[in-house]
């Protein structure tokens, strides 16, 4: 467990533009906010200290404060574009909680985002159960990855398949197979000093924190959506 003079922040960032499912943080998924999903996982965690919202938007906002937690700033209009890369978003926040609370000591920095409503509060605890090896500077999660990257390839205009496999591919049972994980975007984490010394929680002191591909719905379409709300009304029936 993180040492328990270390201040805990949850980062979730929501802004209100979204192409895929336009105003999705606050579309209701099975009688509640997306949004409220992750702000209830991060306020249930017995780590966290701080549950705060990064979002430019006035609607999402209110919903944030009425599920409990806090918009102390608001984001800057140049980062809530499409093309803003998420790390700015973290070091902005970052920026503020240095400049604005005088936080002088080194904290950790854990990102929720939104579109993951399926992680869960275990989750987040046992990611973060991770700081207690001094190794550990940076959690980022990730799961088993569906379709094995052996076979995938891209392909050539005449759509020929003559180099599609590779040889170690060839004749290969999917139980012979090295397992090969990803990115689920369900959770970041890290200290503010290793995130801003790498612009990122990418590093040689960064673990991964192993989910299971049912928690790692990442909603960015509506067949995701779809997917999630099945998910969640399977788990409230059993």
């Amino acid at each position: 467990m993180i040492h328990k003079k270390i201040p805990v922040i949850a980062l979730i960032p929501a802004r209100g533009g979204s192409k895929g499912i336009p105003r999705k943080n606050i579309r209701i998924l099975q009688g509640k906010s997306l949004l409220a999903w992750t702000i209830e996982a991060a306020k249930a965690s017995v780590t966290v200290d701080r549950v705060v919202v990064s979002t430019e938007d006035p609607d999402i906002a209110a919903v944030a404060e009425q599920w409990g937690a806090e918009v102390p700033f608001r984001r800057p209009e140049s980062l809530a574009a499409d093309d803003t890369p998420g790390i700015e978003v973290v070091l902005h926040a970052i920026q503020w909680f240095q400049k604005e609370v005088q936080v002088e000591q080194d904290f950790v920095v854990v990102v929720l985002q939104p579109t993951s409503p399926l992680r869960t509060t275990q989750d987040i605890e046992a990611a973060l159960e991770m700081f207690a090896n001094p190794k550990v500077q940076a959690v980022v999660s990730v799961c088993e990855a569906e379709h094995h990257p052996w076979w995938m390839n891209t392909l050539p205009e005449d759509r020929n398949m003559r180099d599609f496999l590779s040889p170690q591919a060839l004749n290969t049972n999917r139980q012979e197979l090295p397992v090969y994980y990803r990115l689920n975007g369900a959770l970041f984490a890290g200290y503010a000093s290793y995130i801003q010394s790498h612009r990122g929680f990418y590093g040689p002191n960064t673990y991964a924190y192993i989910m299971p591909q049912w928690r790692s719905v990442d909603i960015d379409t509506e067949v995701d959506w779809l997917l999630a709300e099945a998910i969640l009304q399977r788990r409230k029936e059993h």
